[in-house]
C-alpha cells in the first residue's frame, strides 16, 4: 500500500491486523501514542528506518534505529520494527475489507458502537480490531456471556457436562463463548445451538478459515445463529502462539470463564489465568481425582477458582445480585418434618423388639409421661407401633432410619 494517501482509522487498523501479531504490547504502546494511522504512516515512511529490509536486517542484533541516528520507536528492537515494516508494505486492507464484506461480515474497531468495551481492560494487548461474521450485536451479547473451555481430547464425562452446562446457560439467556476447538469447545457450542441459544466462536485464524477442518459445519452454524470472531484478517492461518493469545480475548470478552476438563499444561488454563488477571470470575468443574484431565482444573480450584457443578451456580457468580443458586440438600424425609421433641424420642426407639416406655425414656433422657405422649403422637403418624407394654419402629420407619444412617 502507498504511504502518500491519507488513511482512515478503520483502513489503518485493518492493515495493522496483517502487520502486528495479536497481543503485541510493543505495537499497542506505539498505537496508543501515535494512533493507528500515525503508527502505520510512520512505519511506511521511507525515512522512518532503512527503506528496504533483507534477511540480514531481520537477523541483526536487536536495537532501536531511525533516520539520521534518531530512534524511530525507542525501546523497540530493530528486528521487530523491520518485521512490522515488511508486513505493512505488503498489506492490502481494502482488499481484506472487501473479502469480509463479501462473506456478509464486518470489521469492528474501538469506538464503534458494537465494540465491547471490556476488551479495553487488556490495555496495550487489546485487539487492534475484530473481524466478525454473524447477525448478532457483539457488544450486547458480551455483556451477558460466559466462556466454557477445556481439553481438546476430553472424556465422555467432560463432553456431557460441557453440553449440559451450555444448554442450560443458553436457556437462561446467557451467551456461551468458546474457541471452536475439538473436545470441550465444540461440545459447548453444540449445547448452546441445540437449545436455540446464543454462542460465539473466537478463532485463532481468519474468520473465513475453517479450523479445525472437522468443525467446518459447526463454525458455519455458529456464524448463522451466533457470531464468529477473530483478530486476524481473512485467509490467516493459526499457529500455536496465536491459540494462546486468542484465549486472552475469550477471557476479556466474557463475565467469567468455566474450565470443564484440563491437563496441567492445557491451553484452556491460560484462559482461566487471563480471566483472573482481568478480575473476571474463574470457575472449574471438578472431575475424578484419578483422571489426568481433571488435574489442571483441580489445580485451579486449589487457587482462586470457584467450584461449580451446574448452570445455576455459574449464574450465581456472573449474574446480577440476588440470582442465587438453590440451596443444596438431600431429599426431605417424613421424619425431617417432626418437631424436635418428637424426633428426639423417635431416635431413642430401638430398631428391634418392643421396648417399654420407661426404657425409651431413659435412652431419650425425658420424663416417662412426656415420652409416652410423644410415642402416641409418633404412632398416629405411622412411625411406631405398640406391642403389649412395649413400642417398636414400624417397618417403614426402620427402613428410613437405616437409609438415613447409611444402612441397607
Amino acid at each position: 500500500m502507498t504511504s502518500t494517501a491519507p488513511m482512515d482509522e478503520r483502513l489503518a487498523r485493518a492493515a495493522l491486523t496483517r502487520t502486528v501479531e495479536p497481543g503485541d504490547e510493543h505495537a499497542g504502546r506505539w498505537i496508543r501514542h501515535y494512533g493507528a494511522t500515525g503508527f502505520l504512516e510512520r512505519l511506511l515512511r521511507p525515512d522512518t528506518a532503512n527503506s528496504t529490509f533483507t534477511s540480514t536486517d531481520l537477523s541483526a542484533s536487536t536495537g532501536s534505529f531511525g533516520s539520521s541516528g534518531e530512534e524511530a520507536f525507542p525501546g523497540t528492537g530493530r528486528r521487530r520494527v523491520a518485521s512490522w515494516q515488511l508486513r505493512a508494505t505488503a498489506a492490502e486492507p481494502a482488499r481484506d475489507l472487501d473479502t469480509v464484506h463479501a462473506l456478509g461480515g464486518r470489521f469492528l474497531i474501538p469506538g464503534d458502537t458494537e465494540w465491547p468495551r471490556q476488551l479495553d481492560d487488556l490495555g496495550d494487548a487489546r485487539p487492534l480490531g475484530l473481524w466478525l461474521r454473524g447477525p448478532a450485536d457483539l457488544r450486547t451479547w458480551a455483556l451477558r456471556s460466559v466462556a466454557l473451555v477445556g481439553a481438546r481430547a476430553c472424556t465422555p464425562y467432560g463432553a456431557h457436562l460441557a453440553t449440559g452446562l451450555a444448554t442450560d446457560l443458553a436457556r437462561k439467556g446467557w451467551v456461551v463463548v468458546s474457541g471452536a476447538a475439538y473436545g470441550i469447545d465444540g461440545a459447548a457450542h453444540r449445547g448452546a445451538l441445540a437449545a436455540g441459544g446464543a454462542t460465539v466462536a473466537v478463532l485463532a485464524c481468519g474468520i473465513d478459515v475453517p479450523y479445525p477442518r472437522g468443525h467446518d459445519r459447526l463454525i458455519r452454524r455458529v456464524a448463522e445463529q451466533g457470531l464468529v470472531v477473530g483478530e486476524l484478517p481473512p485467509g490467516s492461518h493459526p499457529t500455536p502462539s496465536r491459540f494462546i493469545l486468542r484465549n486472552r480475548v475469550i477471557a476479556a470478552l466474557t463475565r467469567g470463564t468455566v474450565v470443564v476438563e484440563a491437563r496441567h499444561r492445557s491451553g484452556s488454563l491460560s484462559t482461566a489465568r487471563a480471566a483472573t488477571r482481568l478480575g473476571r470470575h474463574t470457575m472449574g468443574v471438578p472431575g475424578p481425582v484419578t483422571s489426568a484431565l481433571s488435574a489442571g482444573v483441580h489445580e485451579l480450584l486449589r487457587g482462586d477458582a470457584t467450584l461449580v457443578t451446574d448452570a445455576e451456580e455459574i449464574v450465581e457468580l456472573v449474574g446480577d445480585m440476588g440470582q442465587l443458586a438453590p440451596a443444596r440438600r438431600g431429599p426431605v424425609l417424613p421424619r425431617d418434618l417432626l418437631a424436635p421433641a418428637a424426633a428426639h424420642v423417635l431416635e431413642a426407639v430401638p430398631a428391634r423388639g418392643p421396648t417399654p416406655t420407661t426404657a425409651i425414656a431413659r435412652r431419650a433422657g425425658t420424663h416417662p409421661d412426656e415420652t409416652l405422649a410423644k410415642l402416641y403422637e409418633l404412632h398416629s403418624l405411622g412411625f411406631v407401633e405398640r406391642h403389649g407394654e412395649g413400642w417398636r419402629l414400624t417397618n417403614t420407619a426402620t427402613q428410613a432410619s437405616n437409609a438415613r444412617r447409611g444402612g441397607t
